[in-house]
């Protein structure tokens, strides 16, 4: 009986996404490894450094500060975000003109760009022209977020709630949307609790896409860039001068190559073990749904 033949031609329809992978993650990766491992003084000239710069970043106390900055924003944007993304899904029309008209609304912050969101709230929290600062200022309370911490603080977290809220609220969206109705009316016949029917029906339907969220939440508020440094440039002081603005000036202002090489690659590589940690989560609460 003869071997089924395998048929390898769909491998030149994949070939020029790998090409272009290539080109664009994996050989600057290289460079950044090769970077990260030797020294350089210009012309081209490298020498083996070996552990010396992941040594050096590992004893930081800079680096120590603005992983504790980014640990505890990431922890905040979680906290705020995940809870008001599921309540605002819960209350959101389920069929009808004002169901389709609330998807666009909570839509429209996801299509504004980074740098955009940057400068809205940028001149939003101005004193002198921006709505917010100059409401608060007539109300008497001091708020000047280029010279405060807290008000730094507090600017950028209430920033990224307003950008990225909307996607934890549609993905639960989704996840209620596949929710059979008759799941609710046997609850009713039960007369089950509002906290029941969300504690046993529609939060266990919704595991799948919170953990999604909670992961592309998570991913996007450990690399947060562009919005923070438009609009406080990483201040006032070092406050909010999170990993990746910390890089950035490392590696451009000061050209430390090789400790921002280290730098960035353990900033991949605790990303990437999030990611996975997260990824098998998913995948056993999948299998446990499945198993009989």
């Amino acid at each position: 009986m003869m071997g089924k033949v395998q048929n390898n031609k769909a491998w030149f329809l994949v070939l020029p996404v790998l090409l272009l992978v290539a080109f664009s993650a994996v050989i600057p990766l290289m460079t950044v490894v090769n970077y990260a491992f030797n020294d350089t003084f210009g012309n081209n000239e490298f020498f083996w450094a070996g552990l010396e710069w992941f040594d050096e970043m590992v004893h930081s106390s800079r680096l120590h500060a603005a992983l504790g900055r980014q640990v505890l924003f990431s922890a905040a944007i979680l906290a705020i975000e995940v809870p008001l993304g599921i309540f605002v899904a819960l209350n959101m029309p389920k069929r009808g003109f004002w169901a389709s008209f609330c998807l666009v609304v909570m839509s429209l912050p996801l299509l504004i760009p980074f740098n955009v969101v940057g400068t809205i709230w940028q001149i939003f929290g101005r004193m002198d022209i921006g709505l917010l600062g100059h409401t608060l200022a007539a109300l008497g309370i001091d708020y000047n977020y280029t010279n405060d911490p807290v008000d730094a603080w507090a600017t950028v977290i209430v920033m990224d709630v307003w950008h990225w809220t909307s996607l934890v609220a549609l993905l639960c969206y989704a996840g209620l949307q596949s929710i059979p109705q008759a799941y609710y009316q046997a609850a009713r016949i039960d007369q089950a609790s509002r906290w029941a029917v969300f504690r046993h029906i529609e939060l266990p339907k919704m595991k799948g896409v919170l953990l999604i969220a909670i992961l592309l939440r998570f991913m996007d508020s450990f690399m947060i860039y562009t919005e923070p440094f438009v609009v406080t440039g990483g201040g006032p002081g070092n406050s909010t001068t999170f990993l990746s603005i910390d890089l950035v000036k490392m590696a451009v202002g000061q050209f430390d190559l090789g400790p921002a090489a280290a730098f960035s690659l353990m900033y991949f590589l605790v990303i990437l073990l999030v990611s996975w940690v997260f990824y098998t989560v998913m995948t056993n609460l999948d299998n446990e749904e499945a198993a009989p």
